[in-house]
């Protein structure tokens, strides 16, 4: 079975290759971990079984591993520039680093797809996965989003967007992007004009999630509405606009944990 103690002590070995007092590269050395908080919850409130537990954990320390040489070579977030997932894959599978994090192979496909496909915007685009590793891919997924709820709430915008925030505060959000919350859908990036916009697409994260843990993981830290609160709208349309957000994502939330408990 996997060894994640192991993988934890490979994983900072590894980061030590990369600045981890710059912001960026901080923020997503915490949200790693983060993730594999949200993770370990997720499977033990599902009943997940030890070896899918510790697959899942695995996946959660590497998910994100693309990321620290994005943010060492072009310090931005911006995956049109830089596809983090498939540098993952490619570091760990074809450059095979993953023999550093684990001496066990008979996942490899599974841990490859849940890396690849985490940050999709929909795992339709997947094509065929068997059921375990859409399960996987699910888990990771939801992880993912959870954790993105923290860094919405604790971390600057500044070190988000690369724009100050009064600046972020003044700006609308489009009708498209209402339209997406009104269908309760997540939001394309390729929709997003403003950082406004993608700051509402952070919220609609909840529109992928899968599991109930996951929803009781969003009402129990009322994440939703301390999202929402952190910023101050500066322009009252937008402002008029978040509260109707508020009403349908904490709906939607509420509804989902109660359909599932």
């Amino acid at each position: 079975m996997i060894n994640i103690d192991y993988t934890k002590h490979q994983f900072e070995s590894y980061l030590q290759d990369y600045d981890r007092a710059d912001d960026k590269i901080h923020l997503k050395e915490v949200h790693t971990y983060a993730v594999l908080d949200a993770v370990d919850e997720i499977c033990r409130e599902e009943g997940f079984d030890q070896e899918d537990h510790q697959l899942a954990l695995l996946i959660a320390l590497l998910h994100d591993i693309g990321r620290f040489e994005q943010l060492k070579q072009f310090h931005s977030f911006q995956d049109n520039v830089f596809n983090h997932a498939d540098f993952g894959v490619k570091v760990l599978f074809a450059d095979r680093l993953i023999e550093r994090f684990t001496l066990e192979r008979q996942d490899d496909e599974i841990i490859r797809k849940a890396i690849q496909y985490h940050s999709l915007y929909s795992l339709a685009q997947a094509g065929e996965l068997t059921p375990r590793e859409l399960l996987h891919c699910q888990i990771i997924r939801d992880g993912d989003k959870l954790d993105n709820f923290r860094v919405k709430e604790t971390e600057r915008v500044e070190t988000i967007f690369d724009t100050p925030e009064e600046q972020v505060e003044m700006e609308r959000i489009t009708p498209r992007i209402m339209d997406a919350v009104r269908a309760e859908r997540c939001i394309l990036s390729g929709d997003r004009v403003t950082h406004m916009d993608c700051w509402v697409s952070y919220l609609a994260f909840i529109f992928d999630l899968n599991f109930p843990a996951s929803f009781r993981w969003i009402l129990e830290r009322d994440y939703l509405n301390r999202n929402i609160d952190r910023m101050n709208y500066r322009n009252p349309e937008t402002r008029r606009d978040m509260e109707e957000i508020r009403e349908i994502c904490n709906a939607y939330v509420r509804r989902h944990a109660l359909q599932t408990e």
